[in-house]
């Protein structure tokens, strides 16, 4: 015989934590992508693809930082 189990999740009234990143982080992070991918497509354009989409990952990375930032001192953008 088995024990069904109530988690405490189920009680009435309670609100769940938003696990969602907001907008504006997104904004930033596909926004310096794109941004470093095409500038390094430009300027560094003698080296091998991969130096472009590593310029492209780590403007990601800034954009992600940035828009934390962003999102803490300023709010989101929707």
């Amino acid at each position: 015989m088995s024990k069904n189990k109530v988690s405490k999740d189920t009680r009435i009234g309670e609100k769940k934590k938003r696990t969602e990143w907001p907008v504006v982080v997104y904004l930033w992070a596909f926004g310096l992508a794109i941004f470093g991918y095409t500038l390094s497509n430009l300027g560094l354009s003698h080296l091998p693809h991969s130096y472009h989409w590593i310029t492209g990952i780590i403007g990601g990375v800034a954009g992600i930082i940035i828009g934390w930032a962003w999102y803490r001192w300023q709010g989101d953008v929707i």
